[in-house]
């Protein structure tokens, strides 16, 4: 496989945009059919727009937080799906960036750059709580390991190259695994059936003693054990493909009014984008959708000067900033995709049209960590100063 290099920031927010417009035009089809994006990935990879993240001593372009935001809002404007597969890619790359040795961020770095793709195998079903890990990575006498357990959520895996799963060892550190994809033992299994994002593919990974070499095992315990922002990147994520699902939905919402709605007879207007009642509430979900994006750059600029000064107190104010972004996100996404069919009109509720699918991709995606618990969080820091946890998933 090869790929093509991208330079810089605005090299990458070109090439996001440009494949934003190509993939627009068949979302609605690829969702409707189910048909998994396999060529729309591929171009993807072959863009160079997976590799981004990789330093520049390694030959990336290493953009910032602010950039790796636009580009997934970009994508979800575009298509939701698309949008959410490379989310674990990136956040499995910061973790080679973080705790790689020289070694393996010289050999994970080349891959990168020849397009490769990486999934991920972390949730798993039947625990506890989402923080419980059962899958385990057995040493052997050479010093290498045998990883055992069942994944599920597995959101690009059924795509990728390599598939980093999360795994705890004997003494319950938690490590991540590289594994190839057709590495003997692991089975990707499409059981995927969720009513919306249907085409992430976010299905079952089995591990049935896989082996792993040692120089494919990063111990990701280390990541929470002082100041870090993997979480707060991760999230970032999430708040952009939530914030570009809104854009999309109130984009498709203009469009349909404009072009198709007819005007209420109460109206006294000629045409449907001229009802002061549909005007008033369109200015309604912009606000909304604009917030969401202002507070997206906010939460990013916050990452990103957390990144060139990490503390405590850097980290925490970057984590609370990405949950402002994520509860607003997510609001604005399930508010204006549901007000889509409200300004539309009955015409809209076809199904042919498939315009469900921003609200169905809003509600799936929205459902990936609860909000309640960021406002939690936000307000114990805002009242009290106190720090939100380290953990990956704030």
């Amino acid at each position: 496989m090869s790929a093509h290099v991208i330079a810089d920031d605005a090299e990458a927010l070109a090439v996001a945009a440009s494949l934003a417009a190509e993939f627009r035009p068949g979302a609605s089809a690829r969702d409707a059919g189910r048909r998994l994006p396999r060529a729309e990935l591929d171009r993807m990879s072959a863009s160079g727009l997976l590799a981004v993240t990789v330093p520049a001593g390694h030959g990336g372009a290493d953009v910032g937080a602010r950039t790796l935001a636009e580009i997934f809002r970009l994508l979800a404007t575009a298509d939701a799906s698309l949008a959410q597969i490379p989310q674990s890619h990136f956040a499995y790359v910061n973790v080679i960036r973080r705790q790689g040795t020289p070694e393996q961020r010289e050999f994970f770095f080349a891959e990168l750059l020849a397009g490769r793709r990486f999934g991920n195998a972390q949730s798993e079903a039947g625990t506890r709580h989402v923080q419980e890990i059962r899958t385990r990575l057995e040493p052997r006498p050479d010093g290498s390991y045998v990883l055992t357990g069942v994944k599920h959520y597995s959101t690009g895996a059924l795509f990728a190259d390599w598939i980093p799963v999360l795994a705890r060892t004997g003494d319950d550190r938690l490590h991540v695994a590289y594994v190839p994809s057709d590495a003997p033992g692991l089975t990707v299994v499409d059981d995927w059936d969720g009513l919306g994002q249907r085409t992430t593919a976010s299905g079952t990974v089995r591990l049935d003693g896989v082996p792993v070499p040692a120089d494919r095992v990063l111990p990701h315990h280390l990541t929470f054990e002082g100041p870090q922002l993997h979480g707060a990147l991760a999230q970032l994520l999430h708040a952009a493909i939530d914030t570009g699902i809104a854009a999309g939905a109130l984009a498709e919402a203009a469009e349909f009014v404009r072009t198709k709605s007819r005007p209420w007879f109460e109206s006294g207007v000629e045409t449907a984008a001229e009802d002061p009642l549909l005007i008033q509430r369109f200015g309604e979900l912009a606000l909304c959708t604009k917030a969401a994006e202002a507070l997206l750059r906010e939460a990013a600029r916050s990452v990103d000067a957390a990144g060139a000064d990490l503390s405590d107190d850097t980290a925490a104010e970057a984590s609370v900033a990405v949950a402002a972004a994520k509860v607003q996100a997510a609001r604005a996404a399930v508010e204006v995709s549901s007000a889509l069919f409200e300004v539309s009109g009955t015409r809209s509720a076809a199904d042919s049209l498939n315009l469900h699918r921003h609200w169905r991709d809003a509600r799936t995606h929205t459902l990936h960590d609860p909000a309640r618990w960021k406002i939690q969080h936000i307000g114990r820091f805002v009242l009290n100063g106190t720090r939100p946890p380290r953990h990956g998933l704030l």
